[in-house]
This record gives structure tokens, sequence and C-alpha cells, in this order.
């Protein structure tokens, strides 16, 4: 670590290769956007930094800094040292920052030199960092070829999209499913760690292939409630379409696999088997309810009984109930959105048919394989 730069704004490098990142802001700040490598150990808490702010605004830079430093002392100021320290030991490669590169990872980078460990910071710091990723994200969506993955709800474009390398995983960075139904145990990030994550998949995608299209799968504006950065969506609306089809007894299972058993294994990981049960079923009727409106009191009250059918034998042990009001779902509420929002677009689709079908028109006409280490 002594012979590398104190001083590092080679942002790229920095986000193709991973770097483990010391975030040094306080706990709030951190919560509202950080990047994917970073870990949040604060020089001063959220409390600490809000006296020190008050501090500044009233008196000055340097009653502040005097503040600051006598809220951050003796044993207070050894265990965070000791946090940075057991970071830099674990992560020689990596770097710290704060908001702006200024003070604090001044303060942070010097107590760390005088426990005997050279570690260094990041120019211009988060701000900085994050305006990089701004830019290259919109540099990149105005230059770079994209294909967008679309089909009907459940033919599984997700899990064709994760089997090729030159791909960006949307729903899997807004931990969502994407539809009415996607909620998943854990939340939603923030939308700016949402926007960093997909710039960073972004920006390794466009330097490991400069010429080869970056797939992502049809999105609306909204995952969740992580909005798609316009400049992306933009991109996405230009580009063309590869259409994936399959029966829909294959999509009502692979809807069955994914928003039954394993959103209910998910709950019942996070929360025990009977209250994640609870949580299981009450998610999915919220999510119907999410709906109403667009299903009509009458069939959204079909759709509700059916629903809770299917959950009084799931809870008896018999959860294949759930395929019948799964399919009525595809075909009279799916399907014809779908049919609509593609009559927008049909003039876009440059392949259309199966799994194969759609990874053999990729490789013939630009070269993306599948990664060798998923299954055929």
């Amino acid at each position: 670590m002594a012979d590398r730069p104190q001083d590092i704004d080679d942002y790229l490098a920095l986000f193709l290769s991973d770097t483990p990142m010391i975030d040094t802001r306080a706990p709030v700040e951190f919560a509202k956007g950080a990047f994917p490598a970073a870990v949040n150990l604060p020089l001063m808490l959220d409390d600490e930094r809000a006296r020190v702010g008050t501090c500044y605004k009233e008196q000055g830079q340097d009653a502040a800094i005097e503040l600051g430093h006598q809220l951050v002392q003796g044993d207070i100021k050894a265990e965070r040292v000791k946090a940075w320290l057991d970071f830099a030991r674990a992560h020689p490669d990596g770097v710290l920052y704060c908001f702006r590169g200024g003070l604090r990872s001044q303060i942070c980078q010097q107590w760390l030199r005088e426990a005997g460990c050279d570690y260094p910071r990041v120019t211009g710091g988060y701000k900085a960092l994050r305006w990089f990723l701004i830019d290259q994200m919109e540099r990149i969506c105005r230059e770079h070829p994209l294909i967008v993955l679309a089909g009907r709800t459940g033919v599984a474009k997700t899990d064709l999209l994760v089997q090729l390398p030159q791909s960006v995983d949307l729903e899997g960075r807004a931990n969502h499913r994407g539809s009415a139904f996607g909620r998943r145990v854990g939340g939603q990030p923030s939308q700016i760690n949402f926007e960093n994550a997909v710039a960073v998949d972004l920006l390794r995608c466009h330097h490991r292939a400069p010429n080869t299209p970056i797939l992502v799968e049809d999105e609306s504006h909204l995952i969740g409630r992580c909005v798609l950065p316009m400049p992306l969506k933009e991109a996405m609306e230009r580009a063309p379409l590869a259409l994936l089809e399959v029966s829909l007894e294959e999509r009502v299972e692979h809807t069955y696999t994914n928003y039954i058993l394993r959103k209910l294994a998910e709950w019942s990981e996070d929360q025990g088997e009977e209250a994640g049960f609870e949580r299981f079923a009450e998610d999915l009727r919220v999510s119907l309810g999410r709906i109403r409106k667009r299903l009509g009191g009458v069939r959204y009250e079909e759709m509700a009984h059916l629903l809770e059918q299917s959950l009084s034998a799931h809870c008896r042990g018999d959860p294949k109930l759930h395929r019948v009001w799964i399919r009525r779902l595809l075909e009279d509420y799916y399907d014809p959105m779908y049919r609509y929002q593609l009559s927008k677009k049909s003039d876009r689709v440059v392949v259309r048919g199966g799994p194969e079908e759609v990874f053999a028109y990729l490789a013939e006409h630009y070269g993306i394989e599948r990664r060798p280490d998923t299954p055929r």
C-alpha cells in the first residue's frame, strides 16, 4: 500500500476493477446513495455530523473542526480507526472517499497514516464519482448499441438474459420482478443506488466489448419504485427487439415457480415458516389489489376468490391450485396489455422465437454466446 498514490482520480479503473471503497460519509448520506463496492465506515455518525454542520454555520470552519475532534476522540476515535484498518488490511487495493474529497477523507487518511497505514483517497470524492457515472451512462446510452429482450409475462426473459455476459439485469438491480406481483424480500435499493449499479454494469459491458450490443429486458419506466434513468429509457425505445416466445403452459409454470414457490421460500427464509406464509399470502393479496381498477370489479372478485381458494389449499400443503388463477391472469389481463404494447413497436422486432432461436440469432449476428457455466 505504501507505493500507491495517495490521491486517485482514475474513476474508470475504480469501477471496472470493482475496487473496494470506504465511504466515510455519515450513514444518512450513505443511505441516500453509494456505489456497489462501497462500505460505510463513517468518520462521524448522523448526530455528530449534524452538530458539526450547525457549528459551521454559526461559528465558522475552525470552530466546526474543533468540535468534530472533540466528538470523535479517545475510544470513539480508536474504534473508527480500527474499522478502517481492518478494511484496509482485508482490501489492500481499496480506496476511501468522503463527499467532495475534502476534509473528512483527509482526516481519515491522516489517522490511518498515523496508525501505520497509507491508504489512498478518491479525488473529488463521492460527488466526482457520481457525476462520472452519470456522464458515462449518457454517453454509452447514446453511442453503444442495445438490444431489448421482449416477450409476454412469464416467458422467462430474465432467465435467458442472465445467461449472456453482455447484458444488464435491470430487475436484479432493482430487486423487483417488474410486475404488480414483482415485490421481493429485502425491499428495493434507493433510486441513486439503482442508477449507480446500472451505470457500472453498462460501463463494464461497454469496455468488455465496445462494438457488441448490450442486452436489457423490456421494462416500463418503473421497476417497482425504481425509475429507469432517462438516457437508458430513451435508448431502449430506439433499440431493436428480440422477442422471446414460449407456450402458455411454460409461462404458467415459470410464473408459478417464481411467484409462488420461490417467493414463499424467500419469505420463509426471512420470517420463518409460519410468519413467512402469512407475509407471502398478504403480499399476493396486496399485489392483486394493485391492479383492481384495471381488472374491473367483477373480474377482480373472481380472481380474489380463486386466490383465496389457492392460499387455503396451499396452507394445507397443496400449492398446485395457484396455477388456475395464474393462467386466468395471464390470459385475461397481461396478454391483452402485451398485445397492445407490442403493436406500437412491432416494426423493431428483429428475431422472434424460443430461447434457442434467440440464442442462435445473437450468436450468428453479434457473436454473443452463453456464459460457459450456464446449463443448456
